[in-house]
C-alpha cells in the first residue's frame, strides 16, 4: 500500500491515543511521520503523501483490515481484543480474526508489538512472521519510568507498547521521555473538562465499548455520575456492574440502548432514564456534590442521536460551559 515504511496500531480501545503519541513521539525525535488511517487522513490519500523515509503511523480498526489482503506494516501493533462490534462480526472469534489481519503478511525483517496480558493478542504472535515485542509483561522492561498526563492504567499500557514500536523505528530514549511528558492527549478520550462547584467533568465519549467504559471507571477514584447508553453494539452491559457498585451514586441512562442496559444492571446500581445528553447531565449535576465525578462515558455508538462520538463529546462539553455560564 505504501511505498515506504508503515506502522499499524489496532486494538479494541487505545488505538486513537497510541496512533497520536506515536506521532508525538516520531516527531519530537526529530523522525519525519505522517499520521492517519481511522483518524483524519484516510490511508489512500497518505498513500500518496507519503515519502521516501518517512514512517506511516496507521490507526487501523477491524472494518479496515478485515478485507485487506496484501497489507503488510513493518511494525504491527495490537493493544488489546475484547468484545466490540458485534452487531457487525456477529462473534468474538470473527473480530478477533479481523484485527488479526494486521499480522498475516509480516516478513522476518518486520516487528509485531503485542500485549502479553490478552490471550488473544497472544495469539497472534502464530501470524506471518514478524519478530515479537512483548509489552505490559511484568517480568520484561515496562515504559513506566515515563512521567504522562495521561490517567489510568490502560494509558500506562498504550505508552508502554507506543515506546517499544518508536523505539523500534529508532527514537532515542531522551526524545521519547520528554516526548511522553509533553503529549496532552486525544480528544474525547478521558478528557478533563473542567471542574463547577467542585464537581468534576470528564468526556469519555470515544468510549462506546462496555470494555473501554471499564477502563474509564478504574482511572478516576472517587463518587460518580456516569452517562450510559445510545446505540447497541451487541453489547453485555453486565460486568460494569461490580465496578460501579459502592461508587455509583447515579446511572444516567440515554438513547436507545437505555431499556436494554437496564435490563442488564437491573435493581444493582441507582438507575435514572435521562433519555437525552441533555437530562442526564443536568440531571447529574443537579444532584451531585463536591469531590463528586460525572463521567461521560457511554459504552454504546453515537448514532442514534448524534453523528459521531466527536459530535457527542462535543454537545457535552458545550452543555458544562452552559452550565458554568448559568
Amino acid at each position: 500500500m505504501f511505498r515506504r515504511i508503515c506502522r499499524g496500531i489496532t486494538g479494541s480501545n487505545g488505538k486513537t491515543t497510541t496512533t497520536a503519541l506515536c506521532g508525538h513521539i516520531l516527531q519530537h525525535a526529530g523522525i519525519a511521520c505522517q499520521v492517519g488511517g481511522n483518524i483524519g487522513v484516510a490511508p489512500a490519500a497518505m498513500a500518496a503523501t507519503s515519502k521516501p523515509g518517512q514512517w506511516n503511523v496507521l490507526e487501523l480498526s477491524s472494518f479496515q483490515l478485515e478485507t485487506t489482503r496484501t497489507f503488510r506494516p513493518q511494525i504491527g501493533v495490537c493493544l488489546n481484543v475484547t468484545p466490540n462490534h458485534l452487531d457487525r462480526h456477529y462473534t468474538l472469534e470473527n473480530y478477533a480474526a479481523a484485527k488479526g489481519r494486521m499480522f498475516a503478511q509480516q516478513t522476518d525483517q518486520d516487528a509485531k508489538v503485542l500485549n502479553f496480558a490478552d490471550p488473544i493478542c497472544r495469539g497472534y504472535q502464530q501470524l506471518g512472521h514478524g519478530a515479537i515485542h512483548w509489552f505490559n509483561q511484568t517480568s520484561r522492561h515496562s515504559s513506566r519510568q515515563y512521567e504522562a498526563q495521561l490517567p489510568g492504567e490502560h494509558n500506562q499500557q498504550n505508552i508502554d507498547a507506543a515506546i517499544i514500536a518508536c523505539r523500534i523505528a529508532g527514537a532515542d530514549e531522551q526524545a521519547m521521555l520528554e516526548a511522553v511528558k509533553t503529549f496532552p492527549g486525544v480528544e474525547h478520550r478521558l478528557e478533563f473538562v473542567r471542574e463547577l462547584a467542585g464537581i468534576r467533568f470528564y468526556n469519555d465519549s470515544k468510549a462506546t465499548s462496555v470494555d473501554a467504559t471499564l477502563k474509564a471507571i478504574a482511572a478516576l477514584d472517587g463518587p460518580l455520575w456516569i452517562i450510559l447508553g445510545g446505540k447497541d453494539k451487541g453489547s453485555d452491559y453486565r460486568p460494569l456492574i461490580a465496578p460501579l457498585a459502592g461508587r455509583a451514586r447515579g446511572v444516567m441512562l440515554i438513547g436507545a440502548a437505555a431499556g436494554k442496559i437496564e435490563s442488564h444492571l437491573g435493581d444493582a446500581l441507582p438507575l435514572h432514564q435521562s433519555q437525552t445528553l441533555d437530562a442526564a447531565t443536568r440531571d447529574a449535576f443537579q444532584a451531585a456534590q463536591p469531590g463528586d465525578t460525572i463521567l461521560l462515558a457511554p459504552a454504546c455508538a453515537s448514532f442514534d442521536q448524534f453523528k459521531s462520538f466527536e459530535h457527542r463529546g462535543d454537545v457535552f462539553k458545550q452543555l458544562v460551559r452552559q452550565m458554568e455560564a448559568r
